[in-house]
């Protein structure tokens, strides 16, 4: 006796099951799991395969949910994350800026964090025809280690937001961030707007609002940041306005939560 095509079609679980696996790249919530889990169980795949067959991206829920918990990327209330940074300025080319990054211990009113200070100067250096331009100073985290699984990477592209804690002059400084992009000195740059300075604050910078530059020229076309291989974070102070500068910097974190900053992103 021969099945009829009727008894040989996937089942109503069966779909379902085959849909929720579609569904699972695009972030299905996790009640839907639980649900095919209880009914497929005594329908066609007993747990253990249920498991195999879903894709990685479903087999935890944690990957499948909006994380809501903040990333830590550089918190400066450690200590020991300063001695992961470095200073750049024009004096690596024979200019005259002064840049330093110093750890401050926390006080009655202030937390820890580091202290991004110098002068900027815009004389260029004697016998160097081809500087024509000088007057910068930043500072980012050091490319990190090799692990076991190969580069110290941050993946931040299930948030939303880039999250700094800050005090400021008011000065025009850029956030700078550095991926495995194809052209290694690309580096997309956001402004660090500041609404209170002198004040500490918290502002909130949209990953999608970065700009993609290269020797800090804007590129086009556009392409957008590679957000699962983030090398290095940093901050620099581009306007080339001679005098001394300030920023403080408690900690750098990317989070989906709109009410983790005081400050939202301004319009230029």
């Amino acid at each position: 006796m021969l099945p009829t095509n009727c008894l040989l079609a996937p089942g109503f679980f069966r779909r379902s099951l085959d849909e929720f696996k579609r569904f699972a790249m695009l972030g299905m919530p996790p009640v839907l799991y639980y649900s095919l889990v209880c009914h497929c169980h005594g329908d066609i795949y007993s747990l253990p395969q249920l498991m195999f067959v879903v894709p990685s991206a479903a087999t935890t829920l944690e990957s499948i949910r909006v994380p809501m918990k903040p990333y830590h990327l550089l918190d400066f209330t450690n200590p020991e994350t300063i001695t992961i940074c470095k200073t750049m300025s024009d004096a690596d080319m024979g200019g005259f800026s002064k840049v330093s990054l110093v750890q401050v211990p926390a006080t009655a009113s202030e937390p820890a964090h580091v202290r991004f200070y110098g002068n900027i100067s815009i004389d260029l250096p004697p016998n160097r025809p081809h500087i024509q331009r000088s007057g910068y100073a930043a500072w980012r985290n050091k490319d990190r280690g090799p692990t076991l699984f190969g580069k110290s990477l941050w993946d931040v592209d299930p948030y939303m937001f880039l999250a700094l804690r800050v005090k400021s002059d008011g000065r025009k400084y850029f956030v700078n961030v550095q991926t495995e992009s194809i052209v290694h000195t690309d580096i997309h740059q956001h402004r660090l707007y500041s609404r209170t300075p002198g004040e500490w604050e918290t502002v909130l910078l949209k990953w999608s609002d970065f700009v993609r530059t290269n020797h800090g020229e804007v590129v086009e076309p556009q392409s957008e940041m590679m957000t699962q291989k983030v090398r290095t974070l940093g901050i620099g102070l581009t306007d080339r306005v001679p005098g001394p500068f300030d920023l403080c910097i408690a900690n750098m974190w990317t989070t989906n939560r709109l009410q983790d900053g005081d400050t939202h992103r301004k319009e230029s």
